[in-house]
């Protein structure tokens, strides 16, 4: 059975901060959209049926799945890019392409973390994945059987935040029972090995969150894509980003706080002196309790 027909398009995914994301960036009619992970299309709707011009958005996304669910938008005369989201903004870029909104919401899409065949969560047996880019040929399954230990144990210490010992604890044990072909076979590794009381999260959850990372090259892309936000931009143009982790927002919060300093330099005017945070403003979406939204202008 496909993957289409186990997720039925219209139950999809409930976009995170959506109230908070329209007032911030004040979408008008007849504005341009670019929306770089544009998932499947709830901010994106939401955004164009305000700016009513699809011929003048452009969504963008890496996940194959995704862009298949955004066929009607397509129809209708958005542009639709199969990339990730620096190599978009560098085509675009190039093309000579500006916008008055853009949009980056860094999350995992709730179809990737409910389809087991992905890999993504451990609440669901099947293959150690974790592809965003399901054409690239790193899969967590080849990083978890064939990463050195120390290697693995930096991947779980910097992108899963874990304390040095259990990381090593954790990598010693991967390396130990290989391979690992399954994500139940790796949740339950971690589970046994990070003995003790746990509480709301489960033991597993900061290692497939560093795996994750390290399979799609997360923070590089955020890195990455930051400078590249204000060439996007018409003057007046608005900017929000929305990250789930504390990695990425660190690397959000820097960038803008370098915009605010920068003085006559400065190609960004910030307009979220503090995040907004999804457990305050979206307190009805489970999946926002992370999140964090910046914006900014372009002067």
């Amino acid at each position: 059975m496909s993957i289409e027909a186990h997720h039925p398009p219209h139950d999809l995914h409930v976009p995170v901060l959506l109230e908070a994301t329209l007032e911030l960036l004040n979408p008008q009619k007849g504005e341009s959209y670019l929306d770089l992970t544009a998932g499947y299309g709830g901010h994106a709707k939401a955004v164009i049926d305000r700016t009513g011009d699809e011929k003048s958005a452009t969504l963008v996304d890496r996940d194959d799945y995704a862009l298949s669910q955004l066929a009607e938008l397509g129809k209708k005369g958005v542009r639709l890019l199969h990339t990730d989201f620096v190599s978009a903004s560098k085509q675009l870029i190039e093309e000579g392409i500006r916008f008055d909104i853009v949009l980056c919401d860094l999350g995992v899409s709730s179809p990737q973390l409910d389809q087991s065949e992905r890999g993504f969560s451990f609440m669901r047996g099947g293959p150690l994945d974790m592809r965003m880019d399901r054409r690239q040929e790193l899969t967590a399954e080849k990083l978890v059987n064939t990463a050195k230990l120390d290697e693995l144990t930096r991947i779980i210490r910097e992108y899963g935040e874990e304390s040095p010992s259990a990381s090593k604890r954790i990598a010693l044990a991967i390396v130990k029972a290989r391979p690992l072909t399954t994500t139940d076979q790796l949740a339950d590794l971690i589970k046994q090995t990070i003995r003790g009381k746990w509480g709301k999260t489960h033991p597993a959850t900061r290692s497939f969150q560093a795996l994750r990372i390290a399979v799609n090259d997360e923070l590089k892309q955020v890195a990455d894509v930051l400078p590249l936000l204000p060439k996007l931009l018409n003057p007046g143009g608005r900017v929000g980003v929305i990250s789930f982790h504390s990695l990425e927002d660190r690397l959000v919060k820097r960038y803008f706080a370098e915009e605010a300093q920068s003085g006559f330099e400065a190609e960004l005017r910030i307009l979220t002196k503090k995040p907004i945070d999804g457990a305050t403003n979206d307190v009805h979406n489970p999946r926002a309790r992370s999140a964090k939204l910046r914006a900014a202008v372009k002067i």
